[in-house]
């Protein structure tokens, strides 16, 4: 008790998961792997988007950054989380938490509003395809895009200021394996109903608008598409569509599920788990969602395939042409042998 009284926190311990040994080790792993394949799938996602042509449209510029939020806000919390199941002392000095809870807060905002942006972009591709080209033009989605950022930066700050406010003076212990605001708001000495209003409030404009413009969206693609005669066209239409309302509500989901709820229905394991689905699991997800129903994407790794198979064959070919030109002064017979030999 001697060691959790203090006037004011000047660090927390995050008590993640479990005390056990062993369980640490598998969440470790688990943790581990999870991170790796959140890293390749949304580099490879962006990467793809780069290299690829075909993919240098609105939607897949919104997705890029969509991936590239995923990493951002993936690396703010599990390699903290990785480290903690390795030492004993599982320490983060208070301006370290409030730094991760503002990063942590930017990024999942702002993909709140990257995500609306893309369901604006369906509804634009879908329901007025002649004006698609003069609408989303580069300037216009930069634009919306500094606009998601911005959005995402001012509603983070409110955030972290309305928590960090405050007097952290009975404990230092957050039941939690992240710096999450609800977790922190229990940990207070002081009245926390300004607080708690004002992050509600925050977090809740955010998410309502946002969903209430994607609703809005995809009603007006649904209506649209219904008119279509074609069986085959209505598959195609809601094929492009049904990758991001799968994404829109397992992220929406769990966040609405964590931070619009009464304080007085937390607890700590829910909220571990929830928290862990929408902060590990989504950014883990999001490239297998928007990559295997997405015959747009499917066709750009194909390509990328074979364009390195083609490559690789390629390269005993292209040496022989080489030594065999009239500008290699070595002999290339003597060259041929073990070119064949390794290829």
């Amino acid at each position: 008790m001697v060691e959790d009284n203090y006037t004011f926190a000047s660090e927390f311990i995050l008590l993640g998961f479990t005390d056990r040994e062993d369980l640490q080790v598998m969440c470790f792993v688990l943790f581990l792997a999870i991170y790796v394949v959140t890293l390749i799938g949304n580099l490879g996602v962006i990467i793809l988007i780069r290299i690829d042509s075909c993919l240098h449209t609105p939607m897949y510029f919104f997705l890029s950054h969509l991936s590239l939020l995923d990493v951002c806000y993936s690396s703010t919390i599990i390699p903290q989380t990785l480290l903690n199941f390795l030492v004993d002392k599982k320490v983060i000095s208070f301006v370290r938490c409030a730094a991760q809870l503002f990063s942590f807060a930017t990024c999942a905002t702002t993909e709140c509003y990257v995500l609306a942006a893309m369901a604006y972009d369906r509804y634009m591709a879908i329901c007025n395809p002649l004006l698609y080209s003069v609408v989303m033009s580069q300037r216009f989605c930069l634009g919306m895009l500094a606009g998601a950022y911005l959005a995402g930066v001012i509603s983070s700050t409110i955030h972290t200021a309305s928590i960090f406010r405050l007097p952290f003076c009975w404990s230092k212990r957050i039941n939690h394996f992240f710096c999450d605001g609800p977790p922190l708001l229990a940990l207070s000495c002081s009245d926390t109903r300004v607080s708690e209003a004002m992050v509600s409030a925050v977090v809740g404009f955010n998410v309502l608008s946002t969903t209430v413009f994607i609703l809005v969206s995809y009603l007006s693609v649904l209506s649209t598409v219904l008119r279509i005669r074609s069986v085959s066209g209505q598959h195609k239409a809601f094929s492009t569509c049904a990758s991001h309302l799968f994404s829109i509500a397992l992220y929406y989901g769990s966040s609405l599920f964590m931070y619009l709820r009464p304080s007085s229905r937390h607890s700590s394991e829910h909220d571990n788990v929830v928290s862990m689905l929408y902060s590990v699991a989504v950014p883990m997800l999001n490239p297998v969602i928007y990559s295997l129903r997405n015959t747009d994407m499917k066709n750009a790794m194909r390509k990328a395939k074979e364009k390195q198979i083609t490559l690789k064959t390629s390269k005993p070919i292209y040496i022989l042409l080489h030594l065999a030109s009239p500008h290699s002064h070595s002999s290339v017979l003597s060259h041929i042998c073990p070119i064949l030999c390794v290829f």
